[in-house]
This record gives C-alpha cells, sequence and structure tokens, in this order.
C-alpha cells in the first residue's frame, strides 16, 4: 500500500476524506473502495467512510435517489461519521455476507439491505453501534437530482416527499433538523449511541409506513445475512485465493436480480478515462455477460441462477419473431431500453461528462451473444446430468441464428462504435455455438441439424484463413487490419485451435507484447472512433492469465494472476480497468466480468 493509497476512504496528500469530492481537479472515493450490499433485488454502493454513494429505486436500473458519487452533494447524501472527526479506521464485509461494517474509533455503522420485503419495497438499514456521538446528514435527491425534495419530521422518523414512490426513514429517537437551501430539504441530527444501545436508521423505499417492524433489527439482520451465508456454504472453493473467489461469487450473485437478469455492474458513467467521455450505463443485462456470469456460478455448483437467467432469456426470446432478432442486452426485466441520455446536471466523477443512462449498443449487430448462452447450457446440463427440452430448444434456436448471420459483420463484444467488422471474436463464438450444440446433441441424445456440422467446419476453416495475419503473426481483430484484440485470444481459449499450435502460442506472444503492459492487459489500441482511452480490462487480463496456462507458462500465469489479485479493493471487489500508469481503478464497479475471470483463473491455477 503506497502512502497516497492509506486507509480507505482517506487522502493521506491533502489529510481529508476524499469521497465527498467528484469535481475536476479533486480526488473522489477510489473506485475500487467502494463497497457493494445487495438483496439481489437491490444495490448500493457505500464509500469507505459509510457515505451512501450509489442506491437506485424500484430497480436497479431505475433513476438514482442517491448519486453522490457521480454528482457530488446535490445528486444525494447520506452521511454518518463520529463527531470527532477522525478517520475511518476500515470497512469489511462479515463473513459470507453482502454486509458491510466501517469502524471508526468507538463508533461503527453497520449496513445492509433487508431480505424480508415485499416486491417494489427496498429497506436499508444502517445501524449506528459504539460509544461516542455521531452526525447524520441526509439528503436524497431523486431522479439524478432533478426532482425537489421535501422533508417532514415525524415523531418515529421523516417523511419525504419528491419521488415517484414513497418514502421514509425510521429512526426512532433521533431529534431531526430540517434545513431548507436553493429549494432542497436536509435532514441533520447528532445521535448518541451507548453500549448494547445502537441507533438504528431504516430508509424505506415503496413504503410510507414509520411503525416498527414486526421483527427486531438482529433478527432482520440475521435474517438477510443467513441468506448469504447458507448459499455461500454450499459453494465448491478453489483452494486458489479461496477467500477473494468467495467474495467474487457473492458479488455476481449480488448482481443477479429476481427476474432472472443479471447486471454487468452495479452502476454508470463510472469513467474508463479520468475526465474523459467513455462513461457508459453498465446496469442492464447483456446476453453475453449474464451467460458468462451464472456459468460462473455453475462451476462453482450453484445452479439456480443459471436456470433463472435462462428462463429470462426464453422470455426474451419468445417475444421475438425470430431468434437472430436478439439484441445484446435488455433491461433487467427483459424489455428494450429507452433512448440513451445524458444527465446534464451531474458533474460526473472526478469531472468525467457525459453520465449516461441507457445504452445505444442495444441497437448494435453482435454476433457474439449466441455462443455464451450455449456454452452456458452446456455447463449447465453437465452440473445436473441432464438437458431440459426448452434448453434444447434454446440451443437449436441460437444455432439457427448463427446459420443466418454468421458470415455479417459487426459491432463485436467491445460494441465500438464504429463501422461493422469481420471480427474474428464474434466468428469464433459462431463457431463455439454449433459446436457445443452438435456435443449436447451427442451427449444427451438430441436431432441435430444436419448442417451444423458443415457449416461448423467451414466457419473454422474460413477463421484460420482470413483470421491470421502474417504482418501482425497473430491473429488479429478482424479480416481486415494487422490491429490485434485479446478476444482473439478465444481462438484458443474456446477450442478451435489446439493450444499448442504454434500460430496460437504466436498470437498469446503478440497479445502480451502489444497489449499487455506490466500488471494488466487492454483490449486493443486501434482507434475506434472515441476521443481518448482507457484503462486495462480486467477481464483481458484473465484472458491471457488462461492462455498462458494453456501454452505451457504457468510462471507468466501465476505472476500475472498476482497482480489481478492486487487490484482488488480492501472488501475484495474489482471494477472494469485498471491505470497501469497511474495505479488507478477505472470503470463501472463492481464488473460482473472482473469477478467471473478471477474465479475461472483461481480454477484453472488449481487445475494445471
Amino acid at each position: 500500500m503506497t502512502l497516497t493509497q492509506g486507509v480507505a476512504g482517506f487522502d493521506a496528500k491533502r489529510g481529508t476524506c476524499c469521497s465527498d469530492a467528484v469535481g475536476q481537479g479533486e480526488r473522489p472515493v477510489p473506485i475500487e473502495r467502494m463497497s457493494m450490499l445487495s438483496n439481489q433485488a437491490s444495490v448500493a454502493l457505500v464509500g469507505p467512510d459509510a457515505r451512501l454513494l450509489w442506491f437506485c429505486h424500484p430497480e436497479p436500473d431505475s433513476n438514482a435517489l442517491f448519486a453522490e458519487v457521480l454528482g457530488g452533494r446535490q445528486a444525494g447524501v447520506f452521511a454518518i461519521a463520529p463527531a470527532h472527526g477522525k478517520m475511518p479506521l476500515g470497512q469489511r464485509y462479515l463473513p459470507g455476507t453482502m454486509t458491510v461494517r466501517t469502524r471508526w474509533s468507538r463508533l461503527e455503522v453497520t449496513d445492509y439491505l433487508a431480505h424480508d420485503t415485499a416486491p417494489g419495497r427496498t429497506d436499508l438499514v444502517r445501524v449506528i453501534g459504539g460509544v461516542t456521538p455521531a452526525t447524520i446528514e441526509f439528503a436524497p435527491r431523486p431522479d439524478f437530482g432533478r426532482a425537489p425534495v421535501r422533508i417532514t419530521a415525524e415523531d418515529d422518523g421523516i417523511r419525504i416527499r419528491g419521488a415517484d414512490f414513497p418514502m421514509v426513514l425510521r429512526s426512532p429517537g433521533v431529534e431531526w433538523r430540517i434545513e431548507t437551501e436553493n429549494g432542497q430539504d436536509t435532514a441533520r441530527a447528532t445521535v448518541h449511541p451507548a453500549e448494547g444501545e445502537p441507533v438504528v436508521l431504516e430508509l424505506r423505499c415503496g413504503a410510507d409506513s414509520l411503525n416498527s417492524h414486526p421483527a427486531p433489527e438482529s433478527d432482520r439482520r440475521e435474517h438477510a445475512e443467513s441468506g448469504w451465508t447458507t448459499w455461500a456454504d454450499t459453494l465448491e472453493l478453489p483452494r486458489t485465493q479461496r477467500e477473494l473467489v468467495a467474495r467474487s461469487a457473492l458479488t455476481l450473485r449480488g448482481l443477479c436480480t429476481p427476474t432472472g437478469g443479471v447486471m454487468a455492474a452495479a452502476t454508470t458513467s463510472l469513467p474508463e478515462e479520468i475526465g474523459g467521455v467513455r462513461n457508459w450505463d453498465y446496469r442492464y443485462c447483456w446476453l453475453r455477460d449474464g451467460a458468462l456470469t451464472v456459468q460462473a456460478l455453475v462451476t462453482l455448483g450453484s445452479t439456480a441462477e443459471a436456470e433463472a437467467f435462462l428462463d429470462w432469456v426464453h422470455q426474451v426470446v419468445a417475444s421475438l419473431p425470430s431468434p437472430e432478432l436478439l439484441r445484446p442486452l435488455y433491461s433487467l426485466r427483459g424489455t428494450d431500453l429507452g433512448p440513451e441520455e445524458v444527465i446534464e446536471s451531474l458533474s460526473g466523477y472526478a469531472g468525467s461528462r457525459p453520465v449516461r443512462i441507457g445504452n445505444l449498443a442495444d441497437h448494435q449487430v453482435q454476433l457474439d451473444v449466441f455462443g455464451p448462452v450455449v456454452e452456458l447450457i452446456t455447463h449447465l446440463a453437465q452440473a445436473k446430468g441432464a438437458l431440459s427440452d426448452r434448453d434444447w430448444d434454446l440451443v437449436r434456436s441460437m444455432a439457427q441464428a448463427v446459420a443466418r448471420r454468421w458470415h455479417e459483420a459487426d459491432h463485436g463484444i467491445w460494441e465500438e462504435r464504429d463501422e461493422p467488422r469481420q471480427r474474428v471474436y464474434s466468428k469464433v463464438m459462431c463457431w463455439l455455438t454449433l459446436d457445443r450444440a452438435l456435443t449436447l446433441a451427442q451427449r444427451y441424445r438430441r436431432e441435430a441439424d444436419p448442417g451444423w456440422a458443415a457449416l461448423r467446419a467451414r466457419i473454422a476453416e474460413e477463421v484460420l484463413e482470413k483470421g491470421w495475419n502474417d504482418q501482425a503473426q497473430a491473429y488479429a481483430t478482424a479480416y481486415d487490419g494487422t490491429d490485434l484484440d485479446a478476444a482473439s485470444l478465444h481462438i484458443g481459449l474456446s477450442g478451435l485451435i489446439d493450444p499448442a499450435d504454434e500460430r496460437f502460442q504466436a498470437t498469446v506472444t503478440a497479445v502480451e507484447a502489444e497489449l499487455r503492459s506490466g500488471p494488466t492487459v487492454y483490449r486493443y489500441h486501434r482507434d475506434d472512433g472515441l476521443p481518448g482511452g482507457e484503462g486495462g480490462f480486467h477481464l483481458c487480463t484473465t484472458w491471457l492469465i488462461e492462455a498462458y496456462l494453456l501454452t505451457g507458462r504457468r510462471a507468466e500465469a501465476e505472476e500475472l494472476f498476482k497482480h489481478l489479485v492486487d487490484c482488488a479493493g480492501p472488501t475484495g471487489l474489482i471494477p472494469e480497468e485498471f491505470d497501469p500508469v497511474t495505479e488507478r481503478a477505472l470503470g463501472n464497479h463492481p464488473q460482473a466480468y472482473s469477478h467471473l475471470g478471477l474465479i475461472r483463473c483461481a480454477q484453472l491455477l488449481d487445475q494445471h
């Protein structure tokens, strides 16, 4: 840990807590130091000093009620801190749970999302314990701060008006001061917890009652925590980085929702470059990301999330005239996204604008999306020892879509806002769709389409011939250039080419030389039609680790895996990217890709 990193949430150079600064020139809370709360129906992010930095309601992809991480205080504040003004001593998850505890000298705050609420309601519970006074500042700002808020104090808490849903903060015994500035209300209080007498704050969204809950807070917390620990105890964890893998698994499950949809990440617009424009909304369900996320959980012994996700996919496919019309992503409920929108009133993380909601990539052509769905079904069938008729029908639909569209150019896995290309990774995933479909047909005695085997061979032949570039001495990004893409490593990771083939080994070396920068691996270095740059992509780092292992380079794999582990934050969460120059985390957080990649690498290191 360097001096400038210091204690979580503390800027040692400035001597101040950094989570309250979001403007240009200020250093906000480091992305990897934000911890996620989840009850699967909702998510929230708290900073290392227990500030509520991010929370949306009624869905995780709804407009934010608290978005301090993107807009500062005007976008919502829910802060608890000791009156003595000292810095926090640390933050951790309670083992095997999604409950976060932040500790100062003589004070601690325990945060969790209750599990005993009805659909459409979220209870965020904050328990203040210790023996020293604490100050509270509470200022929800619905619709990313664009809706005016009125707060009224009552006997057992405060009532908030301004959102398009009812909302109260139950806080018996707390004396609130309501202040108004620029048409917005803020509630403040000082509380005096005592030994054995914590102060309990319960933010109820989607409810208008300030009455006490039938169950004591301690029972509610036990119920919330047991749901996570009971599940975590069922997992089959590798020996390599066992605890970090367990935290990654909990994080992935926390990104799964009751609809079956899976968030790619919990946030929007955390930048890929500080001050840059590459700020995207990842709170939706991508076919690719969702399939890979629940597949990782299947490999750890949990299949319920995969079954729920496939139910979600079936629902989406059933709404289409034909499966090849699948879009790359949908809302968490499986519906089309609205138009991409810029929230002009938000200053962005460290001045990184625009802040976007929605995602234009839902209209792109991404022909790789069918492969991960069929790969997931392959893993699930193996885990359960059977292939359901409905999942086989989905396999056939995915193979049919590939047969009709595999030859097209597309925008690819990275969703570049540029002209479509004949991309190697997309073709490999089309090949994988047919290959796994044929494997399933043989293993579970299903009838394969008579044309699948010939088409599989045709796609492989074309990729091997046209994807190889003599000048680059590697399988390139696409048929039409020499530029490299870490995703092209899948030509060997998928099994399309033998990892012992010298062309794959040359590709691994070329990716290492061109795209690896010290502890991280970039997606690509080409001009993608957008200004600015980005950090190394953690998922690409895990692909290179896997490629190292497949080509007998274990020492390099172990070295790079150690770097990946070092990128995890103090509570074990990993965002999307890492800048090796500034040693700074970048991108949305926590990122499913990063955690599923870490799980995969730990498992492979156990096996090799």
